[in-house]
């Protein structure tokens, strides 16, 4: 994708470890939450993906797997498969340990603690592999997907998934006197377009099935989670936005962003979600 310093990741590192726990925390719970407010995205997504499939998958590898969003979905949409997620975090495995244990798919996601980085691990024959928002963070992308095509079996198939801006939730006037202050928010922190990894997937071997993005619009009621979601979203653009705002932006924004303030983000029945994620499907030929 590109490097937007708002994306979430399991393959940022961190200097302090007080700060890195923290940051895992924070991580942890908008991954979460993502994946509980976008679950029809999810869904619409594995389907498709079935659809591409040449035959149902036994084996699938989540590269980047955080909190298992992916390794979930993929395992209620295929009901055979066994997962292998794969993560630099031991704090987040963990997580998805334990959320596998309590739906009931312990004996069918393992998780790995690996930096794909330095390398694949040893792993058993995939039927496909997943990347989801992790791909553009690799110091060698070109790799990663070498070490992707070397573990499909013959016919398997590579879903790469990027976030193509981050999630907006506001209407254009929100009551603080600031009308249009979200696409402003997200004007001064536009990265640019992001990476095709069209290019990227022929060196390593694939042959592009299929390129396609999901537009997500979910409209309002949405479920209460989504408060929070969009709550966590906003501060973490807020981290980015000294100097690029006015005085009177940056002071409506902290109003909506405040848990407890009367323009609380939290206390809104009127958010929406809308977002564009792009997957590009190969296959090893």
């Amino acid at each position: 994708m590109n490097a937007n310093p708002t994306e979430t990741s399991a393959f940022h590192t961190h200097q302090d470890h007080a700060g890195a726990d923290a940051d895992t925390a924070a991580m942890a719970e908008l991954l979460e939450l993502d994946a509980e407010v976008l679950q029809p995205y999810l869904v619409q997504l594995t389907s498709w993906l079935g659809e591409l499939s040449d035959r149902e998958p036994g084996h699938i590898v989540d590269l980047g797997s955080g909190t298992g969003t992916g390794a979930l979905a993929l395992t209620r949409h295929f009901t055979q498969a066994a997962v292998t997620a794969l993560d630099l975090s031991p704090q987040l495995l963990h997580r998805l340990a334990k959320k596998a244990s309590a739906l009931g798919l312990a004996d069918r996601v393992r998780g790995i603690q690996t930096d794909l980085n330095e390398g694949w691990p040893h792993l058993e024959t995939s039927d496909l592999v997943w990347a989801a928002a992790s791909l553009h963070h690799m110091a060698e992308p070109d790799r990663v997907l070498a070490g992707a095509f070397d573990n499909l079996r013959p016919g398997g198939l590579l879903a790469v998934t990027e976030m193509d801006f981050f999630p907006r939730f506001l209407p254009d006037d929100i009551g603080v006197g600031r009308p249009g202050l979200e696409a402003r928010v997200h004007a001064a922190l536009n990265p640019g377009p992001s990476v095709d990894w069209t290019e990227h997937l022929a060196r390593a071997g694939f042959v592009l099935e299929a390129k396609r993005p999901f537009a997500v619009d979910l409209p309002a009621p949405l479920p209460p989670a989504t408060g929070r979601y969009a709550q966590m979203c906003l501060q973490k653009l807020r981290s980015h936005l000294d100097g690029h705002l006015t005085a009177d932006d940056m002071a409506a924004l902290d109003a909506v962003i405040d848990s407890d303030g009367p323009h609380s983000i939290l206390r809104r029945a009127d958010l929406t979600v809308r977002t564009t994620r792009t997957t590009w499907a190969a296959r090893r030929p």
